[in-house]
């Protein structure tokens, strides 16, 4: 019997099994992936928006020598933590079926069966990609990840979104030597994108060197074109490559498994008391990402690795 089982292995996950170990809690982490999956599946190139000190857990300093890190020193960082604090952590270990037990929960993976008093879902949300809803999207020509521009050379390719994923792909692969076209349902780039990067596509957009189309979506995607309404009017372009920068969202289905409630008349958020990070089952917590719903912007790992602490401090009575 664990005192306490945790879902997820991103950094938070990671955090709330350093805060477990230092109040001697026995634990575990199970991870369907690798370490830190999400971080992984970012573009090779990505540069974060935090500085390195509001990514650190653990207490372990991250080091980066850019003033913003990268996704190459994260991964170096996070791996680094998990040695440091020599983490028990099952990876590519996926949860099938969560059920009540007498005194906690019984997890069942894919490699076994446990017992615990206390679940902590730390599952984030980057491991399931929102869908255009467009005939044609399922096609293999449509990628809802976007990891490096060099598949893109000389290639037609339409980008669409209007936040940071979209707007760093464009940016890399016209540089690369794509021919991209932006199209996009709002009537603007979001004011969400990284401030040094904004202006840059905005140029990019106004002198018409990545064509961009403001308040209109794609209605159909065939193997050589890309159909898309804008003002009530179909527009059809050649095209190789989409690339659906759309967003993504939780595993509500492992929510909902487990019997946490989820406001559907608020974006799907979970239920949970914010002081305790309980959901409305029992032992069972929520931590990071995954306690925002479908609005994944509102935690980071910033923000949020305060949960770990939170939780563990619910489990041993702030001892």
């Amino acid at each position: 019997m664990l005192d306490v089982l945790i879902i997820g292995a991103g950094p938070i996950g990671m955090a709330c099994g350093i805060e477990a170990s230092q109040k001697n809690l026995d634990y575990l982490i199970v991870e369907k992936g690798m370490l830190v999956n999400s971080i992984y599946r970012y573009p090779q190139n990505m540069t974060f928006f935090s500085t390195s000190d509001k990514l650190e857990i653990g207490g372990v300093p991250f080091v980066s020598h850019n003033p913003k890190p990268t996704r190459p020193e994260a991964l170096e960082y996070y791996r680094r933590v998990a040695m440091k604090h020599h983490l028990n952590i099952n990876l590519y270990e996926s949860v099938n079926d969560i059920e009540p037990a007498e005194r906690g929960f019984t997890v069942k993976t894919s490699k076994g069966t446990y017992t615990t008093k206390n679940l902590v879902m730390a599952t984030g949300f980057y491991d399931r990609s929102n869908t255009l809803g467009a005939k044609g999207d399922t096609l293999d020509k449509v990628h809802y990840y976007y990891s490096d521009p060099h598949p893109y050379f000389r290639q037609k390719i339409v980008i669409v979104g209007a936040r940071n994923s979209a707007v760093d792909a464009a940016l890399e692969c016209w540089r690369k030597g794509a021919e991209v076209t932006m199209i996009i349902r709002e009537d603007a780039i979001s004011e969400r994108v990284k401030y040094w990067v904004r202006p840059d596509i905005n140029n990019r957009i106004q002198e018409g060197s990545i064509p961009t189309y403001f308040n209109a979506h794609i209605t159909e995607i065939t193997e050589d074109k890309v159909t898309f309404e804008q003002a009530g009017k179909l527009h059809t372009l050649e095209n190789d490559f989409v690339l659906a920068m759309i967003g993504y969202q939780p595993d509500f289905k492992l929510l909902r498994q487990a019997g946490v409630e989820l406001r559907e008349s608020d974006m799907m958020k979970p239920v949970y008391d914010p002081n305790t990070m309980e959901s409305n089952v029992k032992g069972l917590y929520l931590a990071g990402v995954v306690c925002g719903g479908l609005e994944t912007h509102t935690w980071f790992i910033e923000n949020s690795r305060v949960h770990a602490e939170i939780i563990m401090d619910q489990l041993t009575g702030g001892k």
